[in-house]
């Protein structure tokens, strides 16, 4: 069983798969600093100075009552929130790290399409063609 297990670990397609992810990883906190600290300030600054990270709704005040200042303010008093400026990143997370997976699966699409082979010479004619076609000529000569 110990034997399978390497075979199965070392092949070529899980060692691939596990670079895949651990680069996946690291690509989708570069998008998410991108997001966060890059992409979404100026974005708020446009809405009229809205933080997205501190953008939430509250559904059910805590103890004390609201009006709460940040999430973490809410979450102390245990109030019932809706996140909506943190769903609203990772939306756009999602749509670049989607776009960016597209690209390089276009790409790679691209580098796989074979172009097609160009079209073979006509074989030539095998022993019985060339008699066929003589006793053809024969007859036309004929007639």
């Amino acid at each position: 069983m110990l034997k399978e297990f390497r075979e199965f670990a070392v092949r070529g397609n899980v060692v691939d798969m596990a670079v895949g992810i651990v680069i996946g990883a690291a690509f989708g906190a570069i998008v998410k600093s991108f997001v966060d600290d890059v992409l979404m300030p100026p974005v708020g600054l446009l809405l009229g100075g809205v933080d997205f990270a501190h953008l939430f709704i509250v559904l059910r005040d805590g103890t004390p009552p609201g009006p709460y200042g940040t999430v973490a303010a809410a979450n102390d008093a245990q109030a019932v929130t809706l996140r909506i400026g943190l769903f609203f990143n990772a939306l756009v997370s999602f749509t670049i790290v989607a776009a960016a997976v597209f690209m390089v699966v276009r790409a790679v699409n691209a580098l796989r399409r074979e172009t097609p082979p160009a079209p073979a010479a006509p074989a030539a004619p095998t022993p019985e063609q060339k008699l066929l076609g003589e006793i053809r000529d024969l007859l036309k000569g004929r007639g």
